[in-house]
Order: C-alpha cells, then structure tokens, then sequence
C-alpha cells in the first residue's frame, strides 16, 4: 500500500511539472495585453509582435456590444485585414496565428452596432 501512495506521488508531480510551463507561459503572453476603448479609436496600434505570444490574441471585457469583429493588418506588408473574426464577450480568441517576433500590425475592431461601445484588450 505504501508504494502505491509513492507512486501516485511520483505520478502526480510529474504532471504538475509538465502543466506549469504551459500555464506559465499563456500567463505571460495575456499577462503583457493592452487595453483599449471602442470609441476612442477603431485602428488600434501599431504594434510590435514579441516572444511573449506566437499569435495575436483579443478578447472583449466590457461594453454594451456582446460581440466584435476584428481583424489584423499586418502594416509592412500592406494595408488589407488579414481575416475577420468574431469575438464574443470573455474568453480569449486568437485574431493572427504564427506571427513572427517583430511583426509591426494593427488591429481593427468593429461593433455590431452604431452606438455600441466595447473594451477590448489584445494580447501579442
């Protein structure tokens, strides 16, 4: 019986240490997001792409609009959004995917509705 409680010891410390790099590493990547009004502006940045995230992500936190569409251009390569994707309120969503260290781009935001505000916050 005792080495069963060793061996599940062993085992659950094992996948701790492999969760925490992960966990870690998404804490530092939304960790670094700036937060921005809809209202104050619909182009956000420019921006710089870092190591702290392989994608661009976005997610809304307040306002009146439940949603947004928002897009990334990639400025050094022109002036067209790269996709449109809808963002609900809440949960994170990735708007750029693969994007190299030392991309400059900018994000748009749209609202469903004219009067609509949200807060957003964009994490690279």
């Amino acid at each position: 019986m005792r080495l069963d409680v060793l061996v599940l010891s062993a085992v659950l410390a094992a996948s701790t240490a492999v969760a925490l790099p992960a966990a870690a590493s998404a804490t530092t990547c939304y960790g670094g997001a700036v937060t921005k009004h809809y209202g104050d502006g619909a182009y956000f940045g420019p921006y710089t792409a870092s190591s702290r995230c392989t994608d661009i992500n976005l997610r809304l936190t307040a306002g009146t609009s439940d949603w947004v569409d928002a897009c990334v251009v990639f400025i050094d390569h022109g002036s067209q959004c790269n996709r449109w994707t809808r963002v609900p309120k809440g949960p994170w969503r990735t708007i750029a995917t693969d994007v190299l260290d030392g991309t400059h781009f900018e994000v748009i935001v749209g609202v469903p509705l004219e009067g609509d505000d949200a807060t957003v916050q964009i994490a690279f």
